[in-house]
């Protein structure tokens, strides 16, 4: 008889402890989705000033907060999963943030603009990754009526759909002013810069030119020299000599038969190394001639020796390649996805670019650099040489 009152007592402690259990993992539960809910509130995200002051500021005057239907898109619909996983993965994610907070990264409006675009690229990272998920939660290419749309969207959105484009790669800056896309590529511009100023070069060094640079067949005795031709940027060169600020230096390139005035970087590709005067045309050692197999013009390798400043140098061919390529991703990442240098022919790429020249906020300078970064990359040729 004890032994059957023990048990049925055991049975009830038990089924206690179940049911405690559960009542203890509902609440825990429902607690958890508690507090993930109140997470994911616009007050929630505006709390902190550094959001608050910036980037909300921005959104209210976007078409996501008002617009003629009167349909709000908030931080969480357009930021955070709605599926859970997801967004409990984006939770932990978001806890870094808190610890951005308490160091101070970026609490002052001076500090924000300054992190603004390494920011904005992890966001549209994120959105490329997930083929823009939250972006489609209201918008998708099935659902879309074309032949509602404005024109221009018309006939862009369903070559998008043909070639799987996602939203962000063409609508970056639709609730938030963009970034100083500039600025990192001018950083590393200032970084080639302060680096070339103290380059001592040596005899036997190949250097490669930062800028269009002038040449001389003589060491210049006086500041208004006349020229013998110019050096593009990105123009590799073999140290000869040294004398003070001079280098004498070695200028390699291909000519086309009728047009000796142009050095180009690789034979039968349109990627110009030097423009030669006259004089300079005279003086070119030519090595060897090819004809080109798909046009019969015949090209011919030359040599010229020449004299330029030291100045404007780059010992690192990889440091101005990682500052062309900075370049492109930041000028070309805005409106669309970014197509490899090696996508196209290095011919090819003066065409594209030249259609693209006037989205761009490049000098001409810069735009040159751009252009041979990516003809020198591209499929034909392969990266720097």
């Amino acid at each position: 008889m004890l032994q059957k009152f023990t048990r049925g007592r055991r049975n009830w402690t038990l089924a206690a402890v179940g049911v405690l259990g559960m009542i203890a993992g509902v609440a825990a539960w429902g607690g958890f989705n508690t507090v993930m809910d109140a997470t994911n509130s616009p007050e929630f995200c505006v709390s902190c000033h550094e959001m608050r002051d910036t980037v909300y500021k921005e959104y209210k005057t976007s078409v996501h907060y008002a617009n003629a239907s009167g349909v709000r898109a908030t931080c969480p619909d357009c930021h955070v999963p709605k599926q859970w996983l997801p967004k409990f993965v984006r939770k932990i994610e978001a806890s870094a943030e808190l610890y951005h907070k308490l160091i101070g990264s970026i609490d002052s409006p001076e500090k924000f603009e300054a992190e603004r675009l390494t920011l904005a690229r992890q966001v549209w990272s994120t959105m490329q990754a997930t083929d823009s998920r939250e972006c489609r939660n209201c918008h998708s290419f099935e659902a879309m009526d074309f032949h509602k749309q404005r024109p221009a969207a018309a006939q862009t959105m369903p070559k998008a759909m043909q070639r799987g484009a996602t939203c962000i790669d063409c609508h970056k800056g639709i609730a938030h002013k963009l970034p100083d896309i500039s600025r990192g590529y001018r950083a590393l511009y200032d970084g080639l810069l302060k680096a070339a100023k103290s380059l001592q070069p040596k005899p036997g060094d190949t250097l490669t030119t930062l800028t269009t640079t002038a040449f001389y067949l003589d060491r210049p005795s006086a500041e208004d020299a006349a020229a013998a031709g110019t050096l593009t940027a990105a123009t590799p060169v073999r140290v000869i000599a040294r004398d003070g600020d001079w280098l004498q230096v070695e200028i390699a390139g291909w000519q086309q038969e009728g047009s000796e005035r142009t050095f180009y970087a690789l034979q039968g590709k349109r990627i110009p190394a030097a423009a030669l005067g006259a004089e300079a045309v005279d003086k070119v050692t030519r090595v060897g001639s090819v004809s080109d197999p798909d046009t019969d013009q015949l090209w011919s390798e030359g040599r010229l020796n020449g004299w330029i400043a030291n100045a404007n140098l780059v010992a690192d061919p990889a440091a101005l390649a990682a500052y062309g390529a900075e370049m492109y991703e930041a000028n070309c990442a805005l409106c669309h996805a970014l197509p490899p240098p090696g996508n196209y022919l290095a011919n090819q790429w003066i065409g594209n670019l030249n259609a693209m020249k006037r989205f761009v906020g490049l000098d001409d300078e810069q735009y040159r650099l751009l252009q041979k970064y990516l003809q020198i990359n591209a499929k034909d040729t392969g990266g720097l040489r």
